[in-house]
């Protein structure tokens, strides 16, 4: 949100401010987010109105149910509303192997935006409104930052299949067991260390230069700007053999 949306919240809001939290593992430290909301309370200083997360977060751990239920009774203390940034909820939804709700609105969550095209659908996203209060005009900002879509229903009717039979899973679950497989193979070669558990789909790694090198030159893509490491990231469409061959090429350059 602070860095990678092109001060999209601020332009949105009109010149709210982002306040940063401490998030050892990309998880909010709870007493951080205390100490921000409490440090000041005079007509100088930002008034904290809502609570953010990520899940999964941006180095691919994962909040369990408690630590989002702590945080939800944070803000609820302090009149916060919590935002959830479900851009990858599905992945981490399949690694908690839990119900939704015990990771959104039972845990306190007011609003979940989630993710579509990390599953493999086009165009579409969910915002999903818990706290029914804050959906006042939504329909009027998303016509005003233009976004409503021609023919919004045949982008929605992609949500029908992906939540029938437990397609998400499916998708969600491949992903992440290949994220896994992947940190395993290349944690075992030399130079390489695994920075964050990979509780969902991500993989962050530290690659000696050579190796980040010769992968690329070999057609590879990814990126070294996340996390102080190289971030790989298993979609719902990567196969085993996408893994078997990355591992191979990265083990050529060891």
């Amino acid at each position: 949100m602070e860095t990678d949306e092109c001060g999209a919240p601020e332009f949105f809001s009109h010149g709210s401010k982002i306040l940063l939290a401490r998030s050892p593992l990309g998880k909010l430290d709870p007493a951080d987010v205390e100490r921000i909301v409490t440090s000041r309370n005079d007509v100088h200083f930002p008034k904290p109105r809502a609570l953010s997360i990520s899940q999964s977060t941006e180095l691919g751990t994962v909040y369990r149910p408690g630590e989002i239920a702590g945080l939800g009774a944070l803000a609820k203390q302090h009149g916060l509303a919590i935002h959830m940034d479900g851009a990858r909820f599905f992945n981490a939804l399949a690694g908690l192997n839990t119900a939704p709700a015990d990771i959104t609105w039972r845990a306190g969550v007011d609003v979940l935006c989630c993710g579509g095209t990390k599953l493999g659908m086009a165009v579409t996203e969910a915002v999903v409104f818990f706290n029914k209060e804050l959906s006042q005009d939504f329909q009027y900002r998303c016509k005003q930052a233009g976004q409503l879509c021609s023919k919004m229903r045949f982008i929605s009717a992609q949500w029908l299949r992906m939540l029938t039979n437990d397609t998400w899973k499916k998708h969600a679950s491949s992903a992440n067991t290949l994220a896994r497989r992947l940190s395993d193979a290349l944690g075992h070669l030399p130079g390489v260390q695994i920075l964050y558990p990979v509780d969902a789909n991500a993989v962050f790694a530290k690659l000696p230069e050579k190796m980040k090198t010769g992968l690329k030159e070999r057609g590879w893509v990814f990126y070294s700007f996340i996390g102080g490491g190289t971030r790989l990231m298993c979609s719902w469409r990567t196969t085993e053999a996408d893994v078997a061959g990355f591992v191979a090429d990265a083990a050529a350059f060891a």
